[in-house]
């Protein structure tokens, strides 16, 4: 069974920083670009973030680059945003997703995605 976990979201002040884990199990990690998505209240889907296999390319939404940096750990089958300097405008649900070993790294939409995780919930407010 494929899984694809999320962790790491909560309660943070502006300013502040969190780190969203991933477990994958199911599929061979190593092989498959990863995505990261949110979705703010009352939203539609944004993509953030992508990694290709192995990690060699990275791209950013405009909105988080220099902020947010993903990464991938395939020894655990891993992926992790770590996001810093948050704003209030971050607060958003996050999902990670995948839809194989290559894809546009734009895609947002649950949809588009052949694995999708339940998504770890980020509060960034005073």
């Amino acid at each position: 069974e494929v899984q694809l976990v999320e962790s790491g979201g909560g309660l943070v002040q502006p300013g502040g920083s969190l780190r969203l884990s991933c477990a994958a199990s199911g599929f061979t990690f190593s092989s498959y670009a990863m995505s990261w998505v949110r979705q703010s209240p009352g939203k539609g889907f944004e993509w953030v973030s992508y990694t290709s296999r192995g990690g060699g390319t990275t791209y950013y939404a405009d909105s988080v680059k220099g902020r947010f940096t993903i990464s991938r750990d395939d020894a655990k089958n891993m992926l992790y945003l770590q996001m810093n300097s948050l704003k209030t405008e971050d607060t958003s649900v996050y999902y990670c997703a995948t839809r194989g070993p290559y894809y546009s790294w734009w895609l947002a939409n649950p949809d588009d995605f052949k694995y999708w995780g339940q998504g770890t919930l980020v509060i960034v407010s005073s």
